[in-house]
C-alpha cells in the first residue's frame, strides 16, 4: 500500500474542525476530486457508517465504498474502502488551546499487471498536489466558520 500522510495548523477550535469533517455532507466540498459521497444507509456519522464515494482522477472516475472503521469524537477518523478502489484515510485531530491540528494518512492499494500501472501513471502524479489542494481548502473552510 502507499501512502502519503500530511499535517496542517487550522486556527479554529477542536470541535468545530472535528464536526466539519465528521459532516459527510461537507467532504465533496474540501476534499480534492471527491465528486460524490454518500451513506449508503441510515447510519449517517460514527463508527460503522457506510458511505459510497466516487473520486475523479483526470478523465477517470473512481468508484469505492468505505466504512468508518475507527471514530472518536474530537480525536480520529478512519475509514478503509471494502469495495471499489481500495484505500484507507485516517484523520486525527489534536487539540492546540487556540488552534487544531489535523494529521491525515491516505492510504491506497493498485490492482496488479496493466491496468494498475496504468491507473498508477493517472494517481501518482496527482496525489501530493491533491493532499496539499486538500489541506488548503480545508483550512479555508474551517476558517470561515470562526
Amino acid at each position: 500500500m502507499i501512502h502519503v500522510r500530511h499535517h496542517a495548523v487550522a486556527e479554529v477550535p477542536l470541535d468545530l474542525a472535528f464536526a466539519y469533517v465528521d459532516d459527510y455532507r461537507n467532504v465533496p466540498d474540501w476534499m480534492f476530486g471527491v465528486a460524490r459521497f454518500q451513506p449508503t444507509g441510515e447510519q449517517l456519522a460514527g463508527l460503522g457508517a457506510v458511505y459510497d464515494v466516487t473520486m475523479r482522477i483526470g478523465p477517470k472516475d473512481l468508484d469505492s465504498r468505505v466504512e468508518v472503521v475507527e471514530w472518536e469524537r474530537d480525536r480520529t477518523i478512519v475509514l478503509d474502502s471494502v469495495a471499489g478502489f481500495r484505500a484507507t484515510s485516517s484523520w486525527t485531530f489534536t487539540d492546540l488551546g487556540h488552534a487544531t491540528r489535523l494529521d491525515v494518512d491516505f492510504g491506497y492499494r493498485l490492482p496488479g499487471g496493466i491496468a494498475g500501472r496504468t491507473l498508477g501513471m493517472l494517481i501518482e502524479p496527482v496525489v501530493g498536489t491533491a493532499i496539499r489542494q486538500t489541506e488548503h481548502e480545508l483550512r479555508t473552510r474551517l476558517g470561515n466558520l470562526v
